[in-house]
């Protein structure tokens, strides 16, 4: 517990440290907010990026109060953090399933749903409350029905009826879009979305009513909300960026700038080692700062020009341009990660930054997973909302 604010330039931090920028975060809920034109409630963040309570506070404190999830630690922590409802967009199956349902059991005033994408795994929800969404395939091939094929969509959809389970919707992550530039990603994500509508429309067609429809992580959110069919569903279509609350190099190099997104999570290292003549080290590995999107890992916010090469377990070697002051031995560095997602896994503690202060240590609540043979069988606690 802190006793008041303290200076992050003279805090004797041990790095390489999480840094949170609180008044950068509420710009980019703000910013979110407002390409929903101020309706909170079409927003289902997936918080395998956020992992902090202390944001999904943030996120329920401005209304929303639907997420998504991939862990079960994930949805016990949106729980606690006052979610009110949460899908669980990852294949369940077996022991996953298994404690999905249990969770949804113990804890029936929160909202439970799940992914199916096969008739085979509808044995294990039955006798279930949970609700389940179709995840249709957009063309990833990663999991999901093929979104063209809608006579399968129709006959699973059929399935999970029959089993008496809760039909609550449909599932379309479009984000093997994320590498073209933004005018062809608009392009082919529209194409995209007039087949998902069709597969809507035909399972409405056949009287199977499609309650709500999931769409877009960060490189595609823009695309969904210019998106004049999916307008047309109202509320009924919700997005679900999670990049966008923190950012990094990758999303803010997707996303148009005039959108107003700013980088809110960085990673404080320090130079400790000067190895050879325009080379420093600083103490943030790949065990640090994911190296899952690449080189470099990262960008030095102090100063882009400088380059970090590749990675090792603690160490990451940058060159220093002969243009630039070579960063003394002891200097702090902050670094933007590449991929900001699972760098934030890596961490057990937030500093929370304001006006420069540190001004409270958070825990990474979600990060990991719950125990492999027994969870946590704790009920949720749910915090207020300051």
């Amino acid at each position: 517990m802190l006793r008041g604010p303290i200076p992050l330039e003279s805090a004797p931090i041990l790095t390489p440290a999480l840094v949170l920028d609180a008044a950068a975060l509420e710009a980019n809920l703000a910013a979110m907010l407002r390409l929903l034109d101020g309706e909170p409630d079409r927003w289902r963040p997936h918080v395998k990026t956020a992992k902090l309570s202390f944001t999904m506070r943030r996120l329920v404190a401005r209304g929303v109060r639907r997420f998504k999830c991939a862990t079960s630690l994930e949805l016990r922590v949106a729980a606690e953090a006052g979610a009110a409802e949460v899908l669980v967009a990852y294949p369940a199956v077996g022991a996953f399933q298994r404690r999905i349902r249990e969770f949804a059991e113990q804890h029936r005033e929160i909202g439970v749903c799940a992914l199916v994408d096969s008739p085979q795994a509808l044995g294990g929800w039955r006798d279930s409350r949970v609700g389940l969404f179709i995840d249709l395939d957009p063309g990833m091939r990663r999991t999901g029905v093929p979104v063209e094929e809608t006579e399968a969509i129709v006959e699973l959809a059929r399935c999970v009826l029959r089993e008496g389970l809760a039909l609550a919707g449909v599932h379309y992550y479009e984000g093997h879009l994320g590498h073209l530039p933004f005018a062809p990603r608009e392009r082919e994500a529209h194409r995209g979305y007039e087949r998902l509508l069709a597969a809507v429309a035909e399972l409405e067609s056949r009287g199977i009513p499609v309650g709500e429809v999931v769409t877009s992580g960060t490189p595609t959110v823009p695309c969904a909300l210019s998106h004049r069919g999916l307008r047309g569903l109202g509320r009924r279509h919700r997005v679900s960026p999670g990049t966008l609350v923190y950012n990094d190099v990758t999303s803010l190099g997707q996303l148009p700038a005039e959108l107003g997104f700013r980088p809110a999570v960085y990673v404080l290292s320090t130079v400790v080692s000067r190895p050879a003549a325009g080379w420093i080290t600083c103490d943030a590995g790949h065990k640090t700062i994911s190296a899952d999107a690449g080189i470099p890992t990262c960008a030095v916010l102090d100063d882009p020009a400088l380059e970090p090469a590749r990675p090792s377990e603690e160490h990451l070697p940058i060159r220093v341009p002969p243009d630039r002051p070579c960063p003394e031995l002891g200097a702090r560095l902050c670094l933007l990660p590449r991929h900001i997602c699972p760098t934030v896994n890596q961490f057990d503690h937030a500093l929370i930054v304001q006006e420069g202060c540190i001004v409270a240590v958070e825990s990474v609540d979600a990060r990991g997973r719950e125990a492999p043979l027994g969870a946590s069988r704790a009920a949720p606690k749910r915090r207020s909302e300051g």
